[in-house]
């Protein structure tokens, strides 16, 4: 990893890149989302301040978690005059968001509880087929697992059908 000398108080995006282990154009990508900032030399060159590499690797952490960017940024708004998130945030932070986590895991798991059960059944009736069709609701109405249009007075209209024919 290359060494930026101390007196050197503003990044390139490739300085920035090469030290974040981001890619360049994630670093446009995070500044076009407001999840880090730059200034604009005379010719037009981005230049980041050093502790940018603080905020992105806030914001790789946060995304490796499975943190979406608005969440990120948000969190990064609420910081005092744009500051670079402490420890002491992140700690903060984390702990906001692991309710969050918690039930993402609980439906992943949930997802994969129920996956052998409906694998190749190609019906999105059956009462095990949770993850299609959970409360076969078109299934006690109509045989068939496609869009059906209805005629009805003013034009057609689509009505969804499932179960078992």
């Amino acid at each position: 990893m290359p060494k930026i000398p101390e007196k050197i108080h503003e990044l390139t995006v490739g300085q920035l890149s090469a030290r974040s282990g981001a890619a360049v154009s994630a670093l446009h990508f995070y500044e076009s989302k407001g999840l880090i900032s730059s200034r604009r030399t005379a010719g037009n060159q981005r230049r980041y301040t050093r502790d940018t590499l603080r905020r992105v690797a806030f914001v790789r952490a946060a995304q490796r978690v499975g943190i979406p960017l608005a969440t990120i940024r948000e969190a990064l708004a609420e910081l005092p005059e744009e500051r670079t998130p402490t420890r002491e945030d992140w700690a903060r932070l984390s702990e906001a968001w692991r309710s969050e986590l918690d039930e993402r895991i609980k439906q992943l798991n949930r997802l994969r509880d129920h996956l052998t059960d409906c694998i190749g059944c190609g019906c999105l009736s059956l009462d095990t087929c949770i993850l299609s069709n959970p409360d076969d609701a078109f299934g006690e109405r109509r045989s068939g697992s496609r869009l059906m249009v209805e005629r009805r007075e003013g034009g057609p209209r689509q009505r969804e059908s499932g179960g078992c024919g």
